[in-house]
């Protein structure tokens, strides 16, 4: 039974999985209420799932890259949990997980690439791109996106994008036949649960002591009004 947390973008997620099977979740797709409910989302769901910490073998987190705070707050969360209960920790690239969910919850063409994004302000977006094994095509980066982005791989392949970063890439992109736009995608903790079921089952972990989370880029604090 794994405990699954994804606080990487403006959803906060949580789900417990048995076999990769999840039996409860719950999630928020709202700015800056990760810290306020995760630990009362995390009670409520085990209750769903007649479950109690104890029953826990292992607790998975959303990695990064994505918003600073959520991050700190998703794997403090996460740390803080395998500390008190005495169990592994399971570190998933958000990205991978977008991708994941994506085939878990839609029909997608076979040979479209997936290319998940995440907002990262302006014109910026965290993303890759995976075939659908899973395989890596555009290792993750921080990509500022403008009409030349990805020119090379849409020239010879359909590309599906997707996340709160596509959103507002699709002005630039939609031209491209080869574009595809996946609207109103919702990062969730579901989309951890077979990645996570597989680094479990491969004693896959971190180490909870040190493990931080995959920022990609160092914060950059916003000033205040007037200053």
């Amino acid at each position: 039974m794994i405990l699954q947390i994804e606080t990487a973008t403006t959803s906060c997620s949580v789900a417990v999985a048995k076999d990769g099977k999840v039996l409860a979740f719950k999630e928020i797709d709202q700015r800056n209420i990760h810290a306020e409910v995760i630990t009362v989302y995390i009670n409520e769901i085990l209750a769903q799932a007649n479950a109690h910490y104890a029953d826990i073998d292992a607790v998975a987190v959303s990695c990064g890259p994505g918003s600073y705070t959520g991050l700190r707050i998703g794997v403090s969360t996460a740390k803080g949990l395998c500390f008190a209960l005495d169990k592994p920790l399971i570190s998933v690239e958000t990205l991978a997980a977008m991708a994941n969910g994506v085939l878990q919850t839609k029909q997608v063409e076979a040979g479209t690439l997936l290319c998940p994004m995440i907002d990262a302000r302006r014109m910026e977006v965290y993303t890759a791109i995976f075939k659908q094994g899973g395989d890596v095509v555009k290792p993750t980066t921080a990509e500022i996106i403008d009409a030349g982005s990805f020119a090379a791989i849409l020239l010879e392949n359909k590309v599906l994008f997707f996340g709160d970063g596509a959103d507002k890439c699709k002005d630039v992109l939609g031209q491209n036949p080869n574009a595809l736009f996946l609207p109103n995608f919702v990062n969730s903790a579901t989309y951890l649960s077979t990645i996570a079921l597989d680094k479990f089952k491969r004693s896959d972990f971190v180490d909870v002591a040190y493990f931080e989370p995959y920022y990609l880029k160092d914060f950059i604090a916003g000033k205040k009004a007037g200053a």
